[in-house]
């Protein structure tokens, strides 16, 4: 049986605000749900959290902020192993498996776009965690690519403890 229920991730990369929405009208999103700890930028200031909750507003998408609970870099030392987190112990708290429910209901309701910095999603703890949670969870997702092409979420092998 199919998923039915899809999400979409992109990274807003180093794109102008216009060609960002245009991605995102491109694959009818209605919703950004923005899933970094810091939405801040010194390098990127017009992806900052205000300023682009402005600019998709005044283009009919609304912005859901979850960067506090679905972000790659918690404030929990606890949740990283040296400087790299740890998406498996991440993954397994309550506030993120929530998280990722509240964002499955968004997307029940309106065509969702998962957001976070970088452009290329293998590089990105949307691929590495969340993509691979709403999987387990038969939920169907496509990375938008910085070019518009969109990529199918894959599974990646989980990693082994040797302890």
């Amino acid at each position: 049986m199919p998923p039915d229920v899809s999400i979409h991730t992109i990274g807003h990369s180093d794109h102008t605000p216009e060609a960002f929405i245009d991605l995102l009208h491109q694959h009818d999103v209605t919703r950004l749900v923005d899933v970094r700890s810091q939405p801040y930028s010194r390098w990127t200031p017009q992806f900052n959290r205000e300023t682009l909750q402005r600019d998709l507003a005044d283009s009919d998408i609304d912005y859901h902020f979850m960067g506090d609970v679905l972000g790659g870099r918690p404030p929990d030392p606890d949740l990283y192993i040296g400087d790299n987190p740890d998406y498996e112990k991440m993954g397994k708290r309550g506030a993120y498996q929530a998280g990722i429910e509240r964002l499955i209901a968004l997307a029940r309701t309106g065509r969702v776009a998962v957001m976070c910095s970088e452009g290329e999603h293998h590089h990105c703890h949307r691929h590495m965690l969340i993509t691979q949670t709403l999987l387990e969870r038969d939920v169907h997702v496509l990375h938008i690519q910085p070019d518009g092409a969109t990529v199918e979420g894959e599974r990646i092998a989980r990693q082994l403890s040797m302890f």
